[in-house]
């Protein structure tokens, strides 16, 4: 199974535990990053250690959770070779994975549901790439290539 790395910052904690543990039930090998419940952690330093962690094939996929899951995708999508995709819906959790071939997801702890979420990141993860789109992720890697 794969390896998923799952990070957050102290406003999401909670769901990044539900995750974590989701994603152990369903026999993927989980790497967490995080603060603890109390503690306080600043959501460019998770999304450093998920994206990093993804680039350097620690990792096969990362989920990363903050408030709104806004600053955590900013941050994983600074990192060359990741594409970070703050989903909110069936609808983008599922193109995410069918058309952006997203290899971190972002998710809001502070604006899901736990049980909604888990069930974001399982159509994310259940759901198969379209090869047809593979050339419009060639030209985001060529502009993280050339600079932009």
């Amino acid at each position: 199974m794969p390896t998923i790395a799952v990070g957050s910052d102290h406003a999401a904690i909670a769901l990044r535990s539900a995750i974590a543990s989701h994603l152990a039930e369903r026999g993927f090998d989980v790497v967490e990053h995080g603060p603890a419940e109390g503690e306080k952690s600043d959501y460019p330093d998770q999304a450093r250690l998920v994206a990093t962690a993804v680039v350097r094939e620690e990792a096969d996929l990362g989920v990363l959770c903050c408030g709104t899951g806004i600053g955590v995708s900013i941050a994983a999508n600074k990192v060359d070779g990741i594409r970070a995709a703050l989903v909110h819906d069936p609808v983008t959790a599922r193109l995410a994975a069918q058309h952006n071939r997203a290899n971190v997801l972002c998710l809001g702890g502070r604006l899901l549901a736990r049980e909604y979420a888990l069930e974001l990141v399982d159509l994310w993860l259940d759901t198969a790439f379209e090869e047809r789109h593979q050339r419009r992720l060639d030209l985001i890697a060529a502009l993280e290539r050339d600079g932009g």
